[in-house]
């Protein structure tokens, strides 16, 4: 496998200071390789969000290191953290609150790429359009004027604008229905086939990053339970929560699932005491 582009050392993320001190990732490690997808999955609390937030630079390293290219984030100036703001680039949850209702199409994606100092960003706008499957004439429209799986659409081409090596995805398809859900998700993998970006997917539903990921790591209580091949983790696991989680993903027989109801509380109390 190829030398690792991301590498999170014994991360601990802790808010607050003193007695009211509340540690939120308790020594998470794992890495991320080039053209790889790592999906970090957990119940809402679970710290994977924050696992995100902490590589952004959006939430405090208290202790270990996040490394990209092998160099520091925490300890980056600032012209080495704009560089690194450029490589790794983020879509949101919210598709509906992370664009700017007044600004039409061209503008939010241009926006970026003036930030970074390009200056043919608007020559770049139906590119980037036509990468997530958008006609060049959504340039001129406001973000209203498109359903939630566009925007979410509208969210990736402005992930894509600086042409980044790592994407964070943070629950991206969670505000979507199980249709478009299936299509974002196959835009996600061919554009990783067309560009090696390398994605950390952040989901609470083993079952939606089975199909799209190389490894998952499994959060609970801000800590990895399990990390491995994704086929493996999500369908023959060995932490009780991942069993969990496993067992939380709907399936279509009434008497399965039924089964699976039953195996689940079961299985909530044997996390409980893991």
């Amino acid at each position: 496998m190829t030398e690792a582009i991301l590498q999170v050392e014994d991360l601990i993320v802790r808010f607050g200071s003193g007695r009211s001190a509340k540690t939120v990732i308790t020594g998470v490690s794992f890495d991320l390789h080039p053209g790889e997808t790592l999906s970090m999955v957990g119940e809402s609390g679970s710290g994977k969000t924050t696992i995100g937030r902490a590589i952004l630079g959006l939430a405090p390293v208290s202790d270990g290191r996040v490394l990209f290219r092998g160099e520091d984030i925490g300890r980056a100036d600032r012209a080495q953290r704009r560089k690194i703001a450029r490589d790794v680039q983020v879509v949101f949850q919210d598709p509906y609150s992370s664009l700017n209702p007044s600004m039409r199409i061209e503008d939010i994606l241009v926006e970026p790429l003036a930030a970074a100092g390009v200056r043919d960003g608007r020559r770049r706008v139906h590119g980037l359009l036509d990468a997530v499957g958008l006609p060049s004439g959504s340039a001129a429209r406001y973000p209203r004027e498109f359903s939630g799986g566009q925007r979410q659409r509208i969210a990736i081409a402005r992930a894509l604008a600086l042409e980044p090596s790592v994407i964070i995805c943070d629950e991206p398809t969670s505000a979507l229905d199980v249709t478009t859900q299936a299509t974002v998700l196959e835009l996600f993998k061919d554009i990783q086939q067309r560009t090696g970006v390398a994605y950390l997917f952040i989901s609470h539903d083993l079952g939606v990053v089975q199909n799209i990921s190389d490894r998952i790591a499994v959060l609970y209580q801000g800590a990895i339970v399990e990390l491995g091949d994704a086929h493996q983790v999500a369908t023959a696991p060995n932490h009780p929560y991942t069993r969990k989680l496993q067992m939380a993903a709907p399936i279509a027989d009434p008497a399965r699932q039924r089964e699976r109801r039953l195996t689940r509380l079961a299985l909530n109390q044997e996390a409980d005491v893991v």
